[in-house]
């Protein structure tokens, strides 16, 4: 049994590293100081496909049997919960027990109805994937588990130095992070200070005044040298600001959640599924409603899978509405799935090296200012770095000023229009407010036909950001006072490349846009005008069907979005295709919806009702 244990951890540890000996699909776009290699995100090797079945439960099975099962089902087994509805008045808890996957029927057959949810370490959550024993949020991490990182700071470096390596062998997850910096030196600048780089201070999430976090598996231990996987992302870590690791104890490893319904309406704990401490699992095929402040939380996870489901409302349509939210986490994977009718559908917080891809978000219902555009990806606190968007479709993207800055994010092939019917402000495509700094902005289509009239508003005297394509370096939007400063170096650190947008009425393939003459983290003018079909995906994946691939894009024709550059993706199609019931909810299902996916009829978003 140790060697089989030994030979699977070898495995992942190879499909972790691996990408770093061929050429990335970003190369001679962007330059490798702007980029990582994001194909390890999400589950190394996909989502398993567990066949053995532990437990089978049927309609009024309570939360109880439902979380005595898990505990008690063998690795790499199912605890399946048969068709029928499920009325739970507590929540359901993996509690540590690793390589389960709860699995209904069908989230069109499988319903489960939460009047009460598991304490979650204090979180909150209907579903709570969590460790048996680690760090609770705000509360102490366990004693010995944390070392000052003495060595080894190098971007893409795998071998650091600790001063502590007490109970750490190859397999432990750590936490790598730093103090945040103290002043702007107009470089790389992670900060979440009230009145300095942020509105309202911290976010609350990570060590205090660390905002920068790096998840990563130890591979090996010899002294106090240890080998990591994946190498460092960042170029800034640092000496001066005293760098450290700490552990959360063991994961929560290779649990999944598939083929089932729940319904948060009537609960009020925070959280729909919640992955705490959590490593290598999953969320696929799920359909979700109405959330309380999100529908997923991934806090303090790294490699989660988040797959064709489906998110529908929000209990509040307020501040923390959110769909699916990242925070203090890295290389987590949210895949080809539908938001709808929901505030903030994707929003990240302090989180690197992960992807949010070819999702579709429609109706980011935000109550409090009726006409008042909510983006459907936002990057929300500091510490974010080397995020990839790719392939989405929705209302726009934001990095805002509120609790932190950000650095070193790719959007790439996404279609973002800067529109929602009746709204008209903040109708901008993409709003990167102060001090969010080496951005890439590759290949997307931007704007609305009617919408945008300017192309770009640029702190500190632009003009017309709710008709701008982009707004760049403000600290804060303009109808309201701010506490922080301007940042012109938003623009001059900006690149873009080959988007499409509706002011200019063309792809735009601008030397003056690649920021080739900075001192710090250039980017070359890149030598063609040929962009990959995706900078994570070596190929088309099987979801896609038969639909054109990529859909979106400068080098995409014959589309019915702007220019003809963008085809529907997976999710949208999905999204049109699925039955609703009397309130505009999809009567979803992942397995029948895509499965069914051949050569659809574009649809032009502009013309579904939201």
């Amino acid at each position: 049994m140790k060697r089989k244990q030994s030979l699977i951890f070898l495995f992942i540890v190879l499909c972790l590293s691996a990408g770093s000996s061929y050429a990335q699909p970003w190369a001679g776009i962007i330059d490798s100081s702007r980029a990582i290699d994001w194909t390890s995100a999400g589950i190394p090797g996909g989502i398993p496909n567990r066949t053995a079945i532990c437990a089978t439960l049927n309609p009024g099975a309570t939360s109880s049997q439902i979380n005595s099962a898990i505990a008690s089902c063998a690795a790499n087994q199912v605890v399946k919960l048969n068709a029928g509805t499920y009325n739970l008045t507590a929540g359901i808890t993996f509690q540590g027990h690793n390589n389960v996957t709860l699995r209904g029927a069908g989230p069109d057959q499988t319903f489960l109805v939460f009047s009460g949810s598991d304490s979650c370490d204090g979180l909150g959550a209907d579903i709570c994937v969590i460790n048996s024993t680690g760090y609770a949020p705000g509360g102490t991490i366990p004693s010995g588990n944390t070392a000052n990182w003495t060595a080894g700071y190098s971007k893409g470096t795998t071998q650091i130095t600790l001063s502590n390596v007490s109970g750490l062998s190859a397999g432990n997850i750590i936490v790598l992070d730093q103090l945040d910096d103290s002043s702007d030196t107009g470089n790389v600048f992670v900060c979440q200070a009230a009145n300095t780089c942020a509105t309202e201070g911290p976010g609350g999430q990570g060590r205090p005044n660390r905002a920068q976090e790096q998840w990563v598996r130890v591979t090996n231990v010899s002294g106090s040298q240890v080998t990591v996987t994946p190498g460092l992302y960042m170029p800034n870590w640092r000496s001066s600001q005293s760098p450290g690791a700490f552990w959360t104890g063991p994961q929560a490893e290779s649990d999944g959640i598939e083929d089932l319904s729940m319904d948060h309406t009537n609960e009020t704990g925070k959280s729909g599924i919640c992955f705490l401490n959590a490593h290598n699992s999953w969320l696929r095929n799920v359909k979700s409603l109405n959330a309380n402040r999100n529908h997923v939380w991934l806090y303090l996870a790294s490699h989660i899978q988040v797959q064709d489901s489906y998110f529908y409302g929000t209990q509040n349509a307020a501040s923390q509405s959110y769909g699916v939210e990242s925070y203090g986490a890295s290389d987590n994977l949210v895949q080809n799935n539908i938001f709808q009718h929901i505030t903030g559908p994707l929003v990240t917080d302090n989180t690197s090296g992960s992807v949010m891809a070819y999702n579709y978000a429609i109706d980011d219902y935000y109550s409090i200012v009726a006409d008042w555009m909510q983006p459907s990806q936002s990057i929300h606190a500091g510490g974010v770095s080397y995020l990839l968007y790719e392939g989405n479709t929705g209302a726009g993207f934001e990095a805002d000023a509120i609790h932190g800055t950000s650095d070193l994010v790719t959007m790439f092939r996404n279609y973002w229009l800067g529109w929602e019917t009746g709204k008209n402000q903040q109708t901008i495509p993409v709003y990167l407010y102060a001090f969010h700094r080496y951005f890439n902005v590759v290949g997307n289509v931007l704007g609305h036909s009617g919408t945008q009239t300017n192309y770009e508003n640029a702190a500190p005297s632009g003009t017309g950001t709710d008709v701008s394509i982009y707004a760049l370096g403000y600290s804060g939007n303009q109808a309201t006072a701010s506490n922080v400063p301007n940042d012109t170096l938003v623009k001059t650190t900006l690149m873009r490349w080959g988007n499409y947008d509706i002011v200019n009425n063309g792809v735009r393939w601008v030397s003056s846009e690649v920021p080739s003459g900075l001192s710090l983290y250039p980017n070359p003018l890149p030598t063609s005008q040929n962009l990959p079909p995706s900078f994570y995906l070596s190929t088309k994946p099987a979801w896609w069907g038969t639909m054109p691939w990529p859909a979106i894009g400068p080098d995409v024709t014959g589309g019915t979005g702007p220019g003809g550059h963008t085809y529907t993706n997976p999710a949208q199609v999905c999204y049109n295709n699925t039955a609703k019931d009397g309130n505009g909810i999809l009567i979803f299902n992942a397995n029948t919806c895509y499965q069914s996916l051949g050569p659809v009829a574009p649809t032009n978003l502009s013309a579904v009702a939201h």
